[in-house]
């Protein structure tokens, strides 16, 4: 597991994998100078619900990868983060393609 860490008290562990999906969309909003809302549920050992961040080039983030391999990014799923990303509802967890992800791995 890894953690995308925000500002100095904001930490969501997160599987690598999707942890590098999300650095490359992050990553690419914010060298068009786009800022967006993130949000993700929060685990019920935190009381449940969800949380929400702003992110513009002023944020602070780190991205703690578990491993040091790195994945194969899969497009399609990029797209997909990126699609929400643009939405009003910001960026959220949305599952990878399966048959995009076989690909990717391949």
């Amino acid at each position: 597991m890894g953690v995308f860490i925000y500002g100095s008290n904001t930490r969501l562990s997160i599987d690598d994998r999707t942890l590098a999906h999300l650095e490359v969309v992050i990553g690419s909003k914010l060298r068009r100078g786009e800022s967006f809302m993130f949000m993700w549920p929060r685990d019920t050992s935190e009381g449940g619900g969800r949380a929400c961040v702003w992110i513009n080039r002023a944020s602070q983030l780190a991205y703690r990868y578990r491993g040091d391999a790195r994945s194969r990014i899969n497009p399609g799923w990029i797209e997909l983060l990126t699609s929400a990303a643009n939405s009003p509802q910001g960026l959220h967890l949305v599952a990878e393609p399966d048959g995009e992800r076989a690909a990717a791995l391949g």
